[in-house]
């Protein structure tokens, strides 16, 4: 459809240190891997400002495609977002196909989306992302369409593109905001039963998939590579005070997470923005761990979830002998930080035990004893309380276990109660 070169197997990476906004190669690196290339040469470098037609110099141009030639490479990965000209100028030097890391992220989210959801919201982003592409991918079709009775204004091949490319994102937009109304219930539904919503945070391949399991026995798809999951993940998990929590496990945070994908993914990342509190995973044995924590708040900041309450949890301490399991509190002595083990499950249970004593400050556990002439107050529990456990005795006494929160404790009036 393209008149672009082929991508391949084969690529050259591309790191340039700049003045701003300065990404990790590092982190390309594990990009490429996740996108299933090989990383045959790597071609770094420093400018003070980029170049505006090629974005590197002419001399680190020449150094590209000598690697491209001598390697046998067929794509070439910037770690940096190129413009469309700058992209199809480097293609015309190379001949070879040139991908800029917002691309290379969407190649990645594409291999990744299994739901419905998720394939919607990542065709959405790639085609946000192609829409500013055009006028470089259709030079050869930019003309005016002609013949026998078709001669005249008419419309060029590049405006029907643009065209066919709004009308498709209008139809994605449209069946996204049925999947968010949808979601939106969900929450609305989980607010009225007044369970918790928790979601894991964190910077990609931190482990959050893998906790996920640990604490709720799923079989979610985890794998030490960048974006393993897409697709938000749901499940409850009971607490040692046998109050219950909704856990979400949502699509891991990189350094300057393209914007295209803050607006498709809106719905997914609406699990964080909308928790009661988040567990931002952290990947203790990281030697960059303290810029990955700034970065992933700042993403957070991002999607409006920068003031929800935060439990930090030190992940992959079993490659860290030296540390061991334990809860880390502030002054006023309420849990603050974790330190675990996923993959291990060590530190899962102090991690309960710590969700326990948060979600606990904003609910009571009471055992409640109610008498045949008292089934209306039952009636009222049901409405305003979660009941844990019900027992009924043949002569219509009532003994309920319930979750309250101590703003609907005067429904308990004239009520025997003890504590559970």
């Amino acid at each position: 459809m393209f008149d672009r070169p082929n991508t391949g197997e084969r690529v050259v990476l591309v790191h340039l240190t700049l003045q701003a906004g300065q990404e990790d190669l590092v982190e390309l690196q594990e990009l490429a891997k996740s996108a299933g290339v090989e990383t045959v040469h790597v071609i770094t470098g420093s400018r003070h400002r980029p170049d505006p037609k090629y974005f590197v110099g002419t001399g680190k141009l020449e150094e590209i495609k000598a690697a491209v030639t001598a390697h046998a490479a067929n794509a070439v990965l910037f770690n940096h977002p190129l413009s469309p000209s700058q992209e199809r100028n480097l293609e015309k030097f190379l001949a070879a196909r040139v991908v800029d890391r917002n691309g290379l992220i969407l190649d990645i989210f594409a291999q990744r989306a299994q739901s419905f959801e998720g394939k919607l919201q990542v065709e959405l982003a790639q085609l946000r992302h192609l829409s500013t592409r055009l006028v470089r991918g259709w030079t050869h079709l930019e003309r005016q369409k002609g013949g026998i009775g078709l001669r005249g204004p008419g419309e060029t091949q590049l405006e029907t593109d643009r065209r066919l490319l709004a009308v498709r994102i209008k139809q994605i937009q449209q069946r996204l905001q049925k999947v968010d109304q949808q979601r939106r219930q969900g929450r609305s539904q989980r607010k009225k039963s007044e369970i918790p919503s928790v979601s894991l945070v964190g910077y990609t391949n931190a482990g959050k998939s893998t906790l996920f399991n640990q604490m709720t026995g799923s079989h979610a798809y985890a794998a030490d590579q960048m974006f393993a999951t897409l697709d938000p993940t749901l499940r409850s998990v009971r607490l040692t005070n046998h109050s219950e929590l909704v856990l979400a496990d949502t699509v891991g945070f990189i350094r300057h997470l393209p914007h295209e994908l803050v607006a498709a993914f809106k719905a997914t990342l609406q699990e964080a923005s909308e928790a009661d509190l988040l567990l931002h995973v952290i990947d203790t044995h990281s030697q960059e761990r303290e810029e990955i924590v700034a970065q992933v708040n700042q993403v957070l900041v991002e999607i409006n979830a920068g003031n929800i309450r935060q439990l930090e949890i030190y992940n992959k301490i079993d490659l860290m002998p030296e540390i061991t399991p334990r809860i880390d509190r502030d002054a006023s002595g309420q849990p603050v930080r974790v330190w675990l083990s996923a993959a291990t499950g060590q530190g899962c249970d102090l991690l309960v035990l710590a969700l326990t004593e948060i979600l606990a400050a904003n609910t009571l556990v009471k055992r409640c004893f109610l008498t045949p002439a008292q089934s209306a107050v039952r009636s009222k529990l049901f409405a305003c309380a979660k009941i844990i456990d019900e027992h009924t005795d043949d002569l219509g006494a009532a003994e309920l276990l319930i979750e309250i929160k101590p703003k609907h404790l005067g429904v308990l009036k004239n009520i025997h109660t003890e504590p559970a």
